[in-house]
């Protein structure tokens, strides 16, 4: 197989020596994620930090499946490898109507209709929530998407991991990728929620109250008393945003209350039309191929959970019912204020948002709905609405929570991410403050930069739009909450931690004859952390398909810093080439956190693109990363290089607000060399001298990508060989 050969270096430098008696505890993650891994020697058992491939039950791709097809075409595939993994949703920009976009979506249609991939249209719904409504993501399961919010599938017991565009045209080609499994962080759960909180409210309070960096990169299994109090919903909601709080992975438990749920759907689908037992002129539904008696008696029959000795990097403790609504913002999910003490603010909006995958459900709506019956939503605030999907819009308005809303004032969107990604009406304006029970309230996200954006749950959104400012429905009794403030929550540090081995102890890493032993150039430095991927390449750029590399150079970092691409591009005009071995370029350097967000890998082509091949923080959203490596960007971590930065020239000695002159970018003449062997890092003219720090090199799998140019260059060098 392609992936195996001598060339391949992503899963060969993990598998190799586990004793295959030795009976190793797995978490329930690390037990699906080991149904789905391929090639793997006899009785290897997978563990967190192994590199692994996968075949998984399903890839989900929505308005970019445009692009894979187009890497799908570039590597020389000729068919896919099995039909029944991919599903095409188009959900992103279905508010746009013009010409190149309806000719983009009846492309993808026919792509799918030739090869025979289940295609949903524009106005079915979100590719995350038709995913769940139609068996796709599934207990047990591991489906990906290409799409940042695949963690949502975690809420009905599925293993969802975002992967990227050209991983995906590899799915499409091979049937597989490669993964690395993130490190297993417990997340319990003890307690009842007080009435009138939320599912959102718990995920809105875990990103403020652990706002370090805890679950960053991980996957989290939830655990505890308090998920049987949870509905479905809210565990989709919080599954949903545990990929703002940084994770790749967030699962629920397979309980009751899900197979309930299950059962209720079931008998929702097998009722669809009127046949019955006692008249057999009126032929019976077909099974449905996913969501089935068969399938959910397995589920049944076979449970997985975690082993009791099983290893977790860290155990995270919430006593759900210290818990008051809460609200995220302005402008960052890292900050979670309780609801009274905003609403005593008085803070007002001009509009409200009850859109999105997060927030979007029949529960969501019947919520927003019993704020505003009889109701209207205030002057000058303008109340957006859009179901998760066209089954959601139906139920809800069988229910006739759906014309309560309209009856109230609220304005229509159809189903899909709308606002929320940035598209279509209803934008946030420069100076505005808009509410919304969507997923992320990144400055520029939902409209301009200079407006503000805070998260809350359908009920808050709603009781904001009547009310003119953040507030709480009135059907939310004090009494009955806890006493205002922080909700508790702790720490618990496992007996035994690995501790990650330091840069200063790696070995001299062998380089391939055609990998740089020298990436050198100026340093600009980004004092800032979790500079997300809207940041680094606006969202209202991401799905025009036709978007040169020069074009994306020209508008990288926009959102951050309009001044960034301008200022690179003068710096690479200066370079000067030294020789073959050394790859010149300016090198950036940024905080913690760097390329969290989106799984858009613009992002990192847009930095490569400008003239930037080495990027160098504290640490990176493991989505960026992956982006980067697939696309022959090279990242390097060096919190002691950030940590010298950050004192030297960024204001007051802390990141968050620029440089000692305001300046969001800074260029203080400084040149950096890295040695990709053996890891030496100079940077000279640091406060008038040169400095020296230790990183560890880059391996062999991202020499070898970066070499064939990416990820798609590895692909169709592996089918031609094996053509060969």
């Amino acid at each position: 197989m392609p992936w195996q050969s001598a060339a391949c270096c992503v899963a060969r430098r993990r598998f190799a020596t586990v004793a295959p008696q030795a009976r190793i505890p797995q978490t329930i993650i690390e037990k699906i994620v080991q149904k789905y891994a391929v090639d793997l020697p006899e009785g290897r058992q997978v563990k967190a930090g192994d590199y692994v491939m996968l075949r998984p039950e399903h890839v989900m791709t929505h308005d970019n499946t445009g692009p894979v097809i187009a890497k799908y075409n570039s590597i020389g595939a000729k068919r896919i490898a099995s039909t029944r993994q991919p599903v095409f949703t188009l959900d992103h920009d279905v508010q746009n109507k013009s010409s190149k976009n309806l000719a983009k979506y009846a492309n993808i249609e026919a792509f799918a209709r030739k090869n025979g991939v289940d295609f949903f249209p524009a106005g079915r719904g979100i590719g995350h929530q038709v995913l769940v409504e139609e068996g796709y993501a599934f207990p047990y399961t591991l489906t990906v998407a290409s799409d940042s919010h695949s963690n949502m599938y975690g809420g009905v017991g599925c293993v969802g991991t975002p992967i990227v565009r050209t991983d995906a045209a590899a799915i499409w080609a091979t049937g597989k990728t490669w993964w690395q499994v993130p490190r297993m962080v417990k997340v319990e759960l003890r307690g009842h929620l007080a009435p009138g909180v939320t599912g959102k409210d718990v995920i809105v309070a875990l990103c403020g109250s652990f706002n370090q960096d805890e679950v960053l990169n991980a996957a989290i299994e939830f655990t505890g008393s308090g998920v049987a109090g949870l509905t479905v919903d809210d565990r989709l909601t919080i599954a949903n945003m545990t990929t703002e709080w940084g994770a790749l992975v967030g699962l629920f438990p397979v309980d009751d209350v899900l197979l309930q749920w299950y059962n209720t759907l079931r008998n929702k689908l097998e009722l669809r039309t009127f046949s019955s037992a006692a008249d057999s002129s009126i032929p019976v539904l077909p099974e449905h191929p996913r969501i089935n008696r068969r399938r959910l008696d397995a589920v049944r029959a076979t449970p997985l959970t975690s082993d009791p000795d099983a290893e977790y990097s860290s155990h995270l403790v919430l006593d759900l019912s210290t818990l008051v609504p809460h609200v995220s913002g302005p402008n960052s999910v890292k900050v979670s204020t309780p609801l009274p003490e905003l609403e005593a603010a008085k803070i007002p909006i001009q509009k409200a948002y009850l859109v999105s995958c997060t927030n979007s459900r029949v529960s969501d709506i019947a919520a927003a709905a019993a704020v505003l019956r009889g109701r209207k939503v205030a002057p000058g605030v303008e109340f957006y609405i859009a179901a998760a999907s066209s089954v959601v819009q139906q139920e809800s308005e069988r229910l006739g929570d759906w014309e309560a809303l309209v009856a109230g004032g609220a304005k229509v969107l159809p189903a899909g991410c709308g606002p929320c990604i940035g598209l279509g009406t209803g934008l946030l304006e420069e100076g505005e403050t808009g509410i919304s029970a969507t997923n992320r309230n990144y400055k520029g996200r939902m409209g301009h930069p200079k407006a503000q954006a805070y998260l809350a749950s359908p009920a808050v959104v709603a009781a904001s739009a009547v009310k003119g400012f953040i507030a709480s429905p009135d059907s939310l009794d004090p009494s009955a909450l806890p006493p205002v403030g922080a909700p508790t929550f702790t720490v618990v540090s496992p007996a035994s931690q690995a501790a990650s081995p330091a840069a200063s102890s790696a070995q001299p890493e062998p380089l391939l004859p055609a990998f740089p032993a020298t990436f050198r150039g100026p340093l600009l430095f980004a004092p800032q952390d979790n500079l997300n991927t809207d940041g680094i390449y606006p969202g209202k750029y991401t799905y025009q398909d036709d978007i040169t590399l020069a074009r994306q150079a020209e508008v990288v970092m926009e959102n951050y810093d309009p001044a960034f691409a301008q200022l690179v591009a003068t710096l690479s005009q200066a370079s000067t080439r030294l020789d073959a071995r050394t790859k010149e370029g300016v090198v950036l350097v940024a905080g913690y956190n760097f390329g969290t967000g989106s799984s858009r890998e613009q992002a990192a082509t847009a930095l490569k693109a400008a003239g930037v091949p080495l990027v160098i923080a504290g640490s990176f959203g493991d989505i960026f990363k992956r982006n980067a490596i697939n696309n022959g960007l090279v990242c390097i971590e060096s919190p002691e290089l950030v940590a010298d930065l950050t004192s030297a020239y960024a204001k007051d000695g802390k990141r968050g607000a620029g440089g000692r002159r305001g300046e969001l970018t800074v260029n203080e003449g400084l040149e950096i060399s890295v040695g990709m062997a053996d890891g030496q890092m100079l940077v000279k003219g640091f406060e008038g001298r040169e400095r020296a720090y230790t990183v560890r090199p880059v391996g062999a799998s991202v020499q070898e990508l970066w070499i064939c140019g990416g990820l798609e260059g590895y692909i169709l060098k592996s089918i031609e060989a094996e053509a060969s």
